[in-house]
């Protein structure tokens, strides 16, 4: 007699092959998949490819066969899995309330630990990523050769003479990435006064690379949050969300960075906070799943308590409710939806409608708005084919609305947008929405 499997069989009924494969996942959470098929239209990598092994369903499918032993880990699993960037546009199609990225990840983390994950990067790579990324101050040393570059206009000509293909491709990548490198601010106090009457107490997370990159957000931010009646706490000690570590499927690094800033956070009751905030959607996504990151562990109720407090910056915002800026930025400008903002933290308006009270910004719709631009944190760096793809694809929806800026709540997304649209568009501003903010606060000019 042949069984017929669906998604509804139990386990204890399923035909079972030498199952070798067990990382840790609750399978209820592969039942909540009834194959409909609605996630697929959102799938950035079943949309570029069409195989169905490369769709949302198709991956708990793969996952759950593996841990029922009904197939191999083997390579051609290995790389459909692998190729999933993470975006969790998914979960925001579901109507099953699947929780995809409580299955991708931990199922990488097992890859990981069973040596089957594949491994994309360099030796060079990696040291970027893991040692020098994560730590602000050094990703700002780092950085100090690309400073000086673009001050003197070295790499002008060094672009003209094309000298830039003699270095290492993983080298001319990353450069390719960065965008033009501003001052930074050097250390704001450990407490900034709110101006005018009190409305809240925030502590304000800086995060690692964003800091390095885009030095200037950050002070915008606090500047912002001040302007909007907040004292803001800049806890000293706090470091990486741990998210770059965590989604190449390095559990223990991860975990390390989060105990870090819970206790960065969470020192004493004298300083309790009513939000953290966050200006990056990667971090924030992150920050706001500590609890999951330690679940059935002694230290979830206290990250539990951490990730509770965590705010976009624009989610807390339009919740407290924002200040109107007064000056105008005359401008034409676009909003791309970033993937751990729209569907990791399901924030959509929010940013929307900050930028809708510039006088004098007129915010054209963007096609696609919320199909990945193929950042994903290391996801260029690791599959560079599709992450090309992607955002060859955004920056033609982008270039389509004719915007004079395009706007963003994520550094990958920033950084991925400025890679393919600078040289099709060099006067374009690619920035965040806090930045406009704060410079129709202000009244200076934005870019």
């Amino acid at each position: 007699m042949t069984t017929t499997i669906t998604s509804e069989t139990p386990r204890a009924e399923l035909p079972l092959i030498a199952p070798q494969h067990d990382a840790g996942i609750d399978y209820e959470l592969f039942l909540d998949c009834v194959h409909c098929g609605l996630c697929t239209s959102a799938c950035p990598t079943y949309v570029e490819l069409g195989d169905e092994n490369d769709s949302p369903r198709g991956r708990i499918y793969l996952m759950r066969a593996v841990t029922d032993g009904r197939i191999d880990l083997d390579a051609s699993v290995q790389k459909h899995l692998d190729l999933c960037l993470d975006c969790r546009a998914c979960e925001s199609a579901c109507p099953s309330g699947v929780q995809y990225g409580k299955l991708i990840e931990p199922f990488r983390i097992h890859m990981e630990k069973t040596g089957t994950k594949p491994d994309h990067l360099s030796w060079l790579q990696k040291l970027m990523l893991y040692h020098f990324t994560p730590y602000a101050g050094r990703m700002w040393l780092a950085l100090a050769p690309a400073r000086f570059m673009q001050w003197t206009g070295l790499d002008r000509m060094m672009q003209a003479l094309g000298l830039f293909y003699l270095m290492p491709s993983s080298l001319r990548q990353m450069h390719e990435m960065l965008p033009p490198l501003k001052s930074h601010y050097g250390s704001m106090p450990e407490v900034l006064p709110a101006e005018g009457k009190r409305r809240a107490r925030v502590a304000l997370f800086t995060g690692c690379a964003a800091d390095a990159i885009f030095p200037q957000t950050n002070l915008a931010t606090a500047r912002v949050l001040q302007k909007n009646g907040c004292d803001v706490w800049i806890p000293r000690d706090q470091g990486c969300c741990g998210a770059l570590h965590y989604h190449a499927a390095l559990a223990e690094p991860a975990k390390q960075f989060a105990q870090a800033n819970c206790d960065a956070f969470l020192p004493a009751p004298a300083n309790d906070v009513d939000a953290i905030i966050v200006n990056a959607a990667g971090c924030g996504a992150m920050l706001k799943d500590y609890g999951h990151l330690f679940h059935a562990s002694p230290l979830e109720e206290r990250a539990t308590t951490f990730a509770r407090k965590v705010k976009d910056i624009s989610e807390f915002l339009v919740d407290l409710g924002p200040i109107k800026p007064t000056h105008p930025l005359k401008l034409k400008a676009t909003y791309h939806d970033a993937c751990h903002l729209c569907h990791g933290q399901q924030i959509r308006k929010q940013p929307r409608q900050l930028l809708e009270m510039i006088p004098e910004l007129e915010l054209a719709p963007l096609a696609e708005s919320e199909i990945c631009c193929g950042a994903a944190g290391a996801y260029n760096l690791t599959q560079p084919e599709m992450a090309e793809r992607l955002g060859e694809r955004k920056a033609k929806n982008v270039l389509a609305t004719a915007a004079d800026a395009v706007f963003s709540g994520n550094v990958g997304c920033l950084l991925q947008l400025g890679r393919y649209l600078r040289s099709l568009k060099p006067d374009l501003i690619i920035s965040h929405p806090i930045d406009a903010l704060w410079a129709s606060y202000q009244g200076t000019p934005l870019g």
